[in-house]
């Protein structure tokens, strides 16, 4: 099954392109079942090109999914148009006042590593945002930045700030060979990371509501969740494209940054050589499995129970 998304969104002929299967809304309407309900707050600068690349994970599962794209306020973006925001965005608090409920909500990173928590203006707004997902979504997840605001809110575990940041694509083992999230996984897979910011493992392993279920030398834990699947917290890439850590790169660079090369990522460590997408695959399993085993398998048929759940 495909992912339904509105008519005329530009990611819908970025993944025909690709052949990948999506549903337009005037199609969708001939289905008689019921599909998954998916928001994504999206929370990066260039909002068109992360929904082409979240979507183009999500439309890999068997389940017909509706989404959703939320905004938290009315703030212009600079790197996305006007009209883009107003035709396809949903204002956060629209939505809450009319009481729906998702089965899963992905909220975004962002490019707020260095920022105290209490210094970012919507901080207020997110607290909120993350409270009511507790209430109204089966299962969350967070990428990157809001990872680590969620272990914050949530669970009162603190990041530090990395001396240098890591950035590059590392190696990861898989840490239960019965968990759903990682089922099919190899024992070691590649992921990228772009941050400088780190929760510490042994914090995460210590506490008695979380699970780490995947994790790099490097880079610490990628992969948490809450013992209850309500909440999923993945500190890197899996949606990046494979030229997204280059073009981080080079922005960086063209800025007078001086960065250092991303790790194992240009062939011979050379940015003039073009980079090679190696995590692709299990970023796919690992968007499938949320929805199929964290969403799906756990949602209730009619979503107005969600309510009543803690």
């Amino acid at each position: 099954m495909p992912i339904k998304i509105p008519d005329q969104l530009p990611a819908i002929q970025v993944l025909g392109e690709e052949n990948i299967f999506v549903m337009s809304d005037s199609r969708a309407q001939s289905q008689d079942i019921r599909p998954l309900e998916l928001a994504i707050l999206n929370l990066m600068p260039n909002k068109i090109e992360t929904e082409v690349q979240l979507m183009r994970l999500l439309a890999n599962s068997p389940l017909q999914v509706n989404i959703d794209l939320l905004r938290i306020d009315m703030h212009v973006s600079k790197n996305t148009p006007e009209s883009h925001m107003s035709a396809f965005y949903h204002l956060f608090d629209d939505i809450k006042k009319n009481k729906k409920n998702y089965d899963g909500l992905i909220i975004t990173g962002a490019p707020l590593g260095l920022i105290d928590y209490t210094e970012v203006k919507y901080w207020d707004k997110m607290k909120e945002i993350m409270d009511w997902a507790q209430q109204h979504v089966q299962s969350t997840l967070y990428l990157c930045w809001a990872a680590h605001a969620a272990l914050y809110h949530q669970y009162g575990l603190n990041r530090f700030l990395r001396d240098e940041k890591i950035s590059g694509v590392f190696k990861h083992k898989t840490l239960d060979p019965l968990e759903p999230l990682t089922q099919g996984f190899d024992d070691v897979f590649n992921m990228p990371h772009s941050r400088y910011a780190q929760v510490p493992l042994e914090e995460l392993e210590a506490h008695d509501k979380l699970n780490v279920l995947a994790s790099c030398d490097e880079g610490g834990a990628f992969l948490v969740a809450s013992k209850d699947r309500r909440s999923v917290f993945i500190t890197g890439h899996p949606e990046y494209n494979a030229t997204t850590l280059q073009d981080e790169y080079l922005r960086d660079v063209k800025t007078g940054l001086e960065p250092a090369i991303p790790e194992h990522y240009f062939p011979d460590d050379n940015p003039q050589l073009a980079p090679n997408n190696v995590w692709r695959s299990h970023g796919n399993l690992l968007f499938c499995n949320w929805l199929n085993h964290y969403v799906y398998q756990a949602t209730p048929f009619d979503l107005s129970q969600l309510s009543g759940q803690s």
